[in-house]
């Protein structure tokens, strides 16, 4: 890999090379720079119907690590592409109609300073709504924001009054789940690791209570602080915390799976919750959902977003880093709970 000094030349100077990561080996445990290679090529020139995209901006989402692992709801990364990721570029060249030359667009453009992409395909573009900054486009008004939304409010189905649980509360989507349940007049507790990731919980989130994972007996305060059971448990974690919710499940609780990060660098199949039987007991259920799933009601979830956004009802929080050749640090931040809200990398102005 080039010196920062000499990335920095290619990056700013208008050289026109396209830096990438490529996948080099699928992940066994925590994913590690070894899984990656840097490479550098002549920036590729659009087909009919294609645009050249420049990125700006990085979304880092645990989801990755599952599409560069195996075949998931998408078909996994090969050895040898680019990495895939969420994105947003400015559009450098366009050969189709729908998109202007300068156009803000979004879209699965990968790891990589340039991308062609075209309609129609998996890394298709849509453009950014005008006026909204790049970091809360890919945050709040985006894929987090559109995650928190339907799967609380159509897997969840919340009511005033009951008692959601978050686990990963003081993540992207996890801290907007719970924003929104307070918006629907729930009762919200969030399980977050660390005092300061707790206190933002309550302090600036909103959350009516919030439980330390790394410090606290998990099960033992869900206990004291949910006597009545858990009515909604939002899970972002998985592994043992899904377990202690599961134990304190209400009559007709609803268990809302996101995503099980505690569980997606483990080498081998993990073991199912033990407390499982009690959805029979308590007439429960249990509902994955993928986001891809509701993206052509998108909309709905961003006009509902934007008006808690400029109600104050919504918070949101990003931690940015910097430059293409970090992506995989920053990438593995999610992995060792470093992030400190949505996690984006800057790669150009």
């Amino acid at each position: 890999m080039p010196s920062l000094a000499a990335r920095g030349a290619i990056q700013y100077s208008g050289l026109m090379k396209n830096r990438q990561w490529l996948l080099a080996r699928r992940p066994q445990g925590m994913i590690s720079a070894a899984d990656f290679t840097w490479t550098e090529s002549d920036v590729p020139s659009p087909a009919e119907s294609e645009v050249l995209v420049r990125n700006l901006w990085l979304s880092c989402d645990p989801t990755q690590r599952g599409w560069i692992a195996g075949d998931t709801y998408l078909p996994a990364v090969k050895i040898g592409e680019v990495v895939r990721s969420f994105a947003v570029g400015r559009v450098i060249e366009s050969k189709h109609s729908r998109f202007q030359k300068d156009q803000l667009v979004q879209g699965l453009f990968g790891w990589q300073d340039y991308a062609c992409v075209a309609p129609g395909t998996l890394s298709a573009p849509s453009p950014v709504p005008p006026g909204v900054p790049i970091e809360t486009a890919m945050s709040a008004l985006g894929l987090t924001g559109v995650t928190a939304y339907f799967g609380l409010l159509e897997i969840g189905r919340p009511k005033a009054g009951e008692t959601v649980v978050v686990s990963g509360a003081a993540g992207a989507t996890g801290s907007a789940v719970g924003q929104i349940a307070k918006v629907h007049g729930c009762r919200v507790i969030g399980v977050a690791g660390g005092p300061d990731k707790c206190k933002r919980l309550t302090t600036e989130f909103g959350f009516d209570e919030a439980i330390d994972y790394k410090s606290e007996n998990v099960a033992a305060r869900l206990k004291e602080l949910c006597p009545k059971g858990i009515d909604i448990f939002f899970d972002n974690v998985g592994g043992e915390i899904l377990d202690a919710a599961l134990g304190r499940l209400a009559l007709r609780g609803r268990v809302v799976l996101c995503g099980a990060i505690s569980r997606y660098n483990d080498s081998g199949l993990s073991p199912g919750p033990k407390n499982y039987v009690n959805l029979v007991v308590q007439r429960g259920r249990m509902e994955g959902f993928i986001v891809l799933d509701y993206m052509a009601r998108s909309s709905e979830a961003v006009t509902a977003l934007s008006q808690w956004l400029s109600d104050g009802k919504l918070k949101n929080r990003v931690d940015v880093q910097h430059g293409l050749e970090n992506a995989p640090t920053a990438l593995a931040r999610l992995f060792k709970g470093e992030n400190d809200g949505k996690q984006l990398v800057k790669i150009a102005e």
